[in-house]
């Protein structure tokens, strides 16, 4: 983004680890309203140890801004209350409740029942395998329902900006192009800003103006989507061609 526009969320010279090991390196990455960007590198690049920090389930150094305001105590439910939700890799659904009730969690921060009620309708229109099936238990769902719930369940908060984290991992290619047709929709319907962080480099740069690519813990270039389809070494590594 160019200009002097406020971003949605800024994060400024972030190092975070685990333990005695650093994984991210005084890193910085931003995004605006309604933007869609994705964060492309390699396994164990820090792409999801990124999404820990600005989720502020990690952890770390920097500055964490919204609206160009830092936050001062970063943490998971802080963030939630700034309008940062993160569907986590690997699911992420309550496997013992129905989806019903997973729905119904993803709103806990909320007091507007009514307004609860109409999302758990809108999210289940969008979503008619989960309608099919509210009263089943989210842990014996397909994998694919399951990464469905993850998102609806996140989208409860109506978060303004959406961190996804490897949507796509272990799905069939079918299932896979629905979810980013869906995010792509939410993103232009209703303004969330999406944060991705996804393997699947082609379906992403489909839907993102902006790009981020990691590297062993450091952004080392960063641009335009179309810039990143048009650069051959990175076609090569990222999309196979």
């Amino acid at each position: 983004m160019s200009g002097r526009q406020t971003m949605l969320l800024e994060a400024e010279n972030i190092t975070a680890g685990y333990g005695g090991a650093t994984v991210l390196h005084d890193i910085s990455v931003n995004v605006a309203e309604s933007e869609v960007v994705v964060v492309l590198g390699a396994n164990g690049a820090g792409k999801s140890t990124l999404l820990s920090v600005l989720s502020g389930q990690l952890p770390s150094t920097g500055t964490l801004k919204v609206d160009g305001q830092a936050i001062s105590t970063v943490r998971s439910d802080v963030m939630l209350q700034h309008g940062i939700s993160l569907v986590p890799q690997g699911r992420g659904t309550l496997t013992a409740l129905s989806v019903l009730d997973n729905l119904r969690v993803g709103a806990v921060s909320r007091r507007d029942r009514a307004g609860v009620d109409q999302d758990v309708d809108r999210w289940f229109d969008v979503f008619p395998r989960l309608a099919e099936r509210r009263d089943q238990i989210a842990g014996t769902l397909s994998g694919g329902e399951q990464q469905m719930l993850a998102i609806a369940r996140a989208l409860m908060s109506r978060p303004r900006l959406l961190l996804c984290d490897e949507v796509s991992l272990g799905l069939a290619p079918v299932i896979v192009q629905g979810l980013f047709r869906t995010l792509r929709e939410i993103n232009s319907e209703s303004g969330t800003a999406l944060l991705l962080v996804e393997q699947n480099a082609e379906l992403a740069l489909e839907i993102a103006s902006r790009v981020y690519l990691l590297e062993v813990g450091h952004v080392t270039t960063s641009g335009s989507a179309e810039k990143f389809r048009d650069d051959d070494s990175i076609r090569a590594a990222y999309l196979g061609y």
